[in-house]
């Protein structure tokens, strides 16, 4: 038991770290291309298609770290492969 809360604890820690990894160099990338835009073509702000497209992996990342926790986890997968066996079996 406690090896399986181990691991799951490591795997929550993993997803969260993925996600301030993200979105640090989100944050980082797109205030450089911000720049860029600003200064070559402030008259089309171009930049707003790698915020806007980028951003939805960030937010992927942030329901996946923090609001569906567990939903995509094996152990999630092998309890409902057990819910369908029980189902068949009825």
């Amino acid at each position: 038991m406690s090896d399986n809360l181990r691991a799951r604890a490591e795997e929550r820690v993993e997803k969260k770290i993925k996600f301030y990894r993200n979105l640090q160099t989100y944050i980082v990338v797109n205030a450089f291309l911000a720049i860029i835009n600003w200064f070559f073509t402030p008259e089309f702000g171009w930049v707003l298609f790698p915020v806007f497209f980028w951003g939805i992996g960030v937010f992927k990342d942030f329901l996946i770290a923090f609001v569906f926790v567990d939903r995509f986890s094996d152990d999630y997968r092998e309890r409902k492969i057990q819910e369908e066996m029980e189902k068949l079996r009825d």
